[in-house]
């Protein structure tokens, strides 16, 4: 039997239409009120399948594990809030010594926030800060927050920025995004352009390298589409704000924490960025934000930047608990990220060599995105059926995430057993194969 509305679902959606302003709720019912590793729990006792990790959160498993919620238990009876950014706490401190460990060597400066939007915005103040350059480069279908200072960087949905204007001083630049290349050419024959591109246009014709303060790049564009680009796009990336003494922020906000099979997305490229900004997985379920630089960039002047709840110790208590774990399991989690993102690769190209509407299936450890088109030639996008594939899902109790204009983001749990994992990619097998035959019907 598949999902049914129920009446407390219903009432609930009302109260929230009634009081709620809107925001990017989807047409899924989910009114989640319990969850336990793999699986979400709704108000009427619906279990679902998570394959969306709430907004990759939840990457080691749905609400955490009992060792990060007994941390924050027993934080929470001592003290919740201590204005870290103001006073000192030991725990933010431990945490900080900790998660550097993380970063290649030469990292060592962090400052703590509530969100990725918050991560960004205080990257780009310390690019400026630290290098006293004004622009910012950036990437079509980039996402890195809705703040004004990160939706000057964001550029994946035109609702995104429509009436939010005039933006910060940010220009953006082709990303390699090989399926819709925005030359026209394949790879590998293209020869990068949209490496050269950036060297031959912006960079000499629309702002001076010597006024740029950074080039913030996502490793794999999330919002924008679940989008790899080759490594020599990354390493060109590199070339050339090296080349011109600029900074490199690399953007782990969704591709971090083993997501794409490493701690930092950026080491499967060989590359090391000059500022990482980290959150969602980072703080296990609770708001955290994460900006780190190397210790040779400096440090900022007293009062240049900080916030009122930055390095919360309730949030921190969950991260450190959550490090602590990923410490001991590094191995295994690289592992079971490569492991079981490769049977998902190959059980959704096995698709694509079954359904048509199947365009490009790209992905990197447990961050995978299948495209879906109307018509392989013309790569028309097919937004409806990739909505209605979602639905199917749902109503087969499988929460999924779209992204970018066509596409759905695989991303279940690290932690997500194979079992559960072969459950999931039966249901969204069953639901391409219903949808694309109603495509070959229309």
């Amino acid at each position: 039997m598949g999902f049914k509305i129920g009446k407390k679902i219903r009432a609930v959606i009302r109260r929230d239409k009634e009081v709620m302003l809107t925001t990017t709720k989807g047409e899924h019912p989910l009114v989640s009120v319990s969850g336990d590793g793999d699986y979400i729990t709704d108000i009427e006792g619906n279990r679902f399948l998570d394959f969306a990790t709430f907004i990759s959160v939840y990457n080691f498993g749905v609400n955490s594990s009992k060792e990060v919620r007994n941390a924050v238990k027993a934080q929470i009876d001592k003290l919740m809030h201590a204005a870290f950014t103001d006073f000192y706490a030991e725990l933010p401190v431990t945490f900080s010594e900790n998660l550097v460990k993380m970063f290649p060597k030469g990292f060592g400066r962090v400052f703590f926030s509530n969100s990725g939007s918050e991560a960004n915005e205080a990257a780009i103040k310390f690019s400026r800060i630290f290098t006293k350059k004004q622009y910012i480069l950036a990437f079509y279908n980039s996402f890195h927050g809705r703040t004004l200072g990160s939706l000057s960087l964001t550029s994946s949905k035109l609702a995104q920025r429509e009436h939010f204007g005039p933006f910060n001083s940010a220009i953006h630049v082709p990303y390699a995004y090989c399926y819709r290349c925005p030359f026209g050419k394949e790879y590998p024959s293209c020869g990068i352009e949209c490496v050269d591109y950036i060297r031959k246009y912006p960079l000499s014709k629309e702002v001076s390298p010597k006024e740029v303060a950074a080039i913030f790049m996502e490793p794999i564009q999330g919002e924008g589409g679940y989008i790899v680009p080759p490594k020599e796009f990354v390493k060109g990336i590199r070339e050339i704000a090296s080349d011109n003494g600029f900074l490199m922020v690399a953007d782990e906000v969704q591709s971090g924490y083993f997501r794409a099979g490493k701690f930092l997305a950026l080491d499967n490229f060989g590359v090391e960025a000059d500022m990482y900004t980290m959150a969602k997985a980072a703080g296990a379920g609770l708001p955290i934000g994460i900006t780190v630089t190397r210790k040779s960039l400096g440090d900022t002047p007293p009062g240049a930047h900080s916030n009122t709840f930055g390095g919360n110790l309730v949030s921190v208590a969950a991260a450190n608990e959550l490090l602590n774990y990923i410490q001991k399991n590094k191995s295994k989690l690289e592992s079971d990220a490569k492991t079981k993102g490769a049977y998902i690769m190959k059980r959704l190209n096995k698709m694509k060599d079954s359904y048509e509407i199947i365009g490009d299936v790209r992905g990197m450890g447990m961050m995978i995105g299948v495209e879906f088109v109307r018509d392989r030639k013309s790569k028309e996008p097919a937004a409806k059926e990739r909505n209605k594939i979602m639905e199917e899902c749902f109503n087969n109790f499988l929460v999924l995430l779209p992204s970018g204009v066509s596409t759905i983001r695989i991303i279940p749990p690290i932690t997500m057993s194979m079992a559960n994992i072969e459950k999931g990619m039966d249901v969204i097998d069953g639901s391409i194969s219903k949808i694309n035959r109603q495509l070959k019907v229309g």
